[in-house]
């Protein structure tokens, strides 16, 4: 196991470790007895529970044949398999490679593919597309299942050599190991692998530690996927490493029936979400108040532009102040944030600042803005990724003039608080979840019957973007609406499928005859 120490004799601080699974086996160390890890009604782990349990699913998977840089495709519901597995797979070396359970066979196959994955493991009730494409492209399957009893390991069904050797404490996790292996849709045509290193990782849970404050005595309720960043690295893995607890809903999901009771039950002290699931809990509020809420230090909003009106609301249903953060997949999640109210005020309408990070707002040329000048907003850190996987073209336009060029506009005030105004980028922002147009364009036009297809997203009040998309008919077809959908819906993962269908015998053009997104959304959006 990698960690550095540097000790101060004057201040007597310590480093922390490079790598994730060295600050979790510190963690591990100094808080062993700690709750860590909670399944609602059923069941909590400590963190040297969950370190014991970690490594002997990681010598598992080193006797099976997992080797270091070997990629490992996981798709669970939120379950406590999920957690173990995946700290396994990164503490044998391998990458984790989460994916969502609700991608159809071909949308695994792709991804499967892309990322070059040698296993899948799911939960032991299995998931019918994924095993089907991981079939297909030969890949083995396995499933992961924790018995409640306080004994047992978890269970892998995985074929092993001739004995399960335990050669993990021998084993060295690197700062450079790509631990975590994520996609994120672009406005390409397909969708770019981002790599994510030990390092990026743990310093990505050092700057969210750091910034909330979050220690030994924090609790959280996890409602969003940890097939995601915005869950797995600030809701779980922050937590973890700062000795802190998370429970996990019983149905493996956010339940807003059931989500102030596990925060009470499990003395929560924050919770992090996306502004839609912040509108169903202030919905519920509103119509079916709880007796008794926690007292919470922040309330943290996310991944989705969320509107004042919303956090004026929140504040005052709660009684905690509303941080709202901006964060990307190649940033390792997070990399701006309004502070806590003691370590200054939070900006409605504001991102908050850049932490553990450097940010710049650069024009076409690379040239800083000044404050209140809008460009694009640019990154660096130890927290950012080093490029997409083989995609040079990906890389040389997002790695310019020594930064990391998010795609998205918005300036810095005298202040040095980020506001976003706008995205360079096409891309549709539904409730957090980023999807690529281009993507939904191709499924749409391998239909038979369509000539034309553009997507393109719309406001909307719950989802803060909605997908809508126009078709031309191929000629002489009669497809209507319906049929769209339901194409749709057999071929793109739910939250992918256009809410709306405008079936047309022109799309908006440009002098050149090039269809511009832009012009088509405005064209439609006056018929929603």
């Amino acid at each position: 196991m990698l960690f550095i120490f540097a000790y101060s004799h004057q201040h007597k601080t310590m480093q922390a470790p490079t790598t994730l699974t060295g600050l979790l086996h510190h963690v591990a160390g100094i808080f062993p007895s700690r709750r860590a890890v909670s399944v609602s009604g059923k069941f909590d782990l400590t963190h040297s529970r969950l370190h014991h349990l970690v490594e002997r699913a990681a010598s598992r998977l080193l006797s099976s044949g997992i080797k270091p840089g070997d990629v490992v495709a996981l798709t669970f519901p939120n379950t406590v398999e999920f957690i173990i597995t995946f700290l396994a797979v990164i503490r044998a070396r391998a990458t984790a490679a989460p994916l969502n359970a609700a991608y159809t066979a071909e949308e695994f196959e792709f991804y499967l593919s892309d990322s070059e994955s040698k296993l899948l493991i799911t939960s032991k009730e299995g998931n019918e597309p994924a095993q089907a494409a991981a079939s297909k492209l030969g890949i083995p399957h396995a499933t992961a299942w924790l018995p409640e009893a306080d004994d047992v390991e978890l269970s892998l069904s995985l074929s092993q050599g001739e004995s399960v050797t335990d050669s993990v404490p021998e084993l060295t996790n690197d700062s450079s190991d790509v631990a975590l292996f994520l996609h994120t849709s672009g406005t390409t045509s397909r969708p770019k692998g981002v790599p994510l290193t030990q390092h990026n990782l743990a310093s990505s849970v050092e700057n969210i530690k750091s910034v909330y404050r979050l220690t030994e005595s924090d609790s959280t309720v996890i409602v969003l996927p940890l097939f995601h960043v915005h869950g797995l690295i600030a809701a779980l893995l922050s937590s973890l490493a700062a000795g802190a607890a998370v429970a996990l809903p019983a149905a493996g999901r956010f339940s807003a029936s059931t989500f102030w009771s596990d925060m009470l039950t499990y003395n929560a002290t924050w919770y992090t979400a996306v502004p839609t699931i912040h509108q169903i809990i202030l919905d519920r509020h509103s119509s079916k108040p709880e007796p008794v809420y926690p007292i919470l230090r922040f309330i943290r909003s996310c991944s989705a532009s969320l509107a004042p009106i919303i956090l004026d609301r929140l504040e005052g249903a709660f009684e905690a102040p509303v941080l709202e953060a901006y964060a990307m997949t190649e940033a390792t999640h997070m990399m701006s944030s309004n502070p806590l109210p003691e370590d200054g005020p939070h900006r409605a309408g504001s991102v908050g600042k850049p932490v553990g990070q450097e940010m710049a707002i650069l024009d076409e040329k690379g040239e800083v803005k000044k404050d209140g000048v809008t460009g694009e907003v640019c990154i660096r850190g130890a927290n950012v990724t080093k490029g997409y996987k083989n995609n040079p073209d990906a890389n040389n336009v997002a790695f310019q003039f020594g930064w990391f060029h998010t795609g998205d506009l918005g300036f810095l005030d005298s202040d040095g608080y980020l506001h976003l105004v706008g995205r360079i980028k096409e891309l549709i922002n539904r409730g957090g979840e980023k999807i690529s147009p281009i993507e939904v364009d191709a499924v749409l036009l391998s239909h038979p019957d369509i000539a034309q297809a553009v997507a393109f997203g719309v406001p909307d009040d719950k989802y803060g973007e909605e997908i809508h998309c126009a078709i031309i008919p191929r000629e002489g077809s009669n497809i209507d609406g319906a049929e769209v959908q339901r194409f749709s819906e057999k071929n793109l993962a739910a939250f992918k499928v256009p809410k709306k269908v405008f079936i047309t015998d022109s799309l908006p053009k440009t002098a050149t005859g090039k269809i511009l997104r832009r012009l088509v959304a405005e064209h439609f959006v006056t018929q929603t």
